[in-house]
């Protein structure tokens, strides 16, 4: 078949959306349960950079409800297109199709845990506020800002703009298939936006706020027409916030500063 060009796709996915409202709406619904469980767990816990993240069954459990609130709104175009695409009116498959690609962010949230648990058990405590905590921060969103620009960011970014053709070549019919398709497509994401959630991590992985922030971030870039440019302005929020972060912390609304008890948006 010919290859569409990624707006062109992007559309195709927006006008399934249109035809399975009754899909797309429950993934909405499912996104804003998980953003008031996710609220109510995390009052009182952002803690600001490098939060701890608590044992593994409770990040897990956190982890997997955030992923569904921050990613359900922006992959319902391609769960709608994959519904339509195997013409059935049930919600069972393309849910399935969603809960294979939670599990991939599972997968990444695993990752990410064992990472934080490991530069908590360094030596001296590195990650504290006091030590490396700030500037390795401050790294990690400069970090993010530069992987915005690169080549493989594009290519998973495109990836994720173009929902038919992914499909298409990665086609697995029944329940199982709808699994691992949905897999399949959380590793795209995962690729595209494992920086976006570094910098969640960098800023406060319990702050509903920067987790607003990124899910934002991370709809415009996936949904909007043209898409690579909507990521060099993505790349221009994360180099701001990674130089005020290391020079000027207190600047930055609603970071909470580790051992103050308070945001700068509440010190003036």
């Amino acid at each position: 078949m010919p290859r569409l060009h990624p707006d062109q796709d992007l559309a195709a996915a927006l006008a399934a959306a249109r035809v399975r409202l009754g899909l797309v709406a429950t993934l909405l619904v499912l996104a804003g349960m998980g953003w008031w469980w996710t609220a109510g767990r995390m009052q009182g816990m952002d803690d600001g950079p490098w939060t701890g993240l608590g044992t593994l069954s409770w990040f897990l459990g956190v982890w997997v409800v955030m992923m569904a609130a921050m990613m359900f709104p922006s992959v319902a175009p391609t769960v709608a297109l994959f519904s339509r695409m195997t013409r059935s009116r049930s919600l069972l498959t393309p849910l399935l199709f969603a809960a294979g690609y939670l599990t991939t962010w599972a997968a990444a949230g695993l990752v990410a845990f064992g990472i934080g648990l490991a530069g908590r058990r360094l030596p001296g405590d590195p990650l504290s506020w006091d030590a490396a905590g700030r500037p390795v921060a401050a790294a990690t969103l400069l970090v993010a800002a530069a992987y915005e620009v690169t080549p493989i960011k594009d290519v998973c970014l495109r990836r994720c703009r173009s929902p038919l053709g992914v499909l298409l070549t990665g086609w697995r019919d029944g329940r199982s298939g709808a699994l691992r398709m949905g897999a399949r497509n959380g590793a795209w994401c995962v690729g595209c936006c494992w920086a976006l959630m570094a910098s969640l991590f960098a800023l406060g992985v319990m702050s509903v706020v920067w987790m607003a922030l990124v899910a934002a971030l991370i709809a415009l870039e996936k949904t909007v027409p043209g898409g690579r440019a909507v990521t060099y302005g993505t790349a221009g929020v994360l180099l701001v916030l990674g130089v005020l972060l290391w020079v000027a912390p207190a600047a930055i609304p609603a970071l909470t500063v580790p051992g103050s008890g308070m945001s700068s948006m509440s010190t003036g």
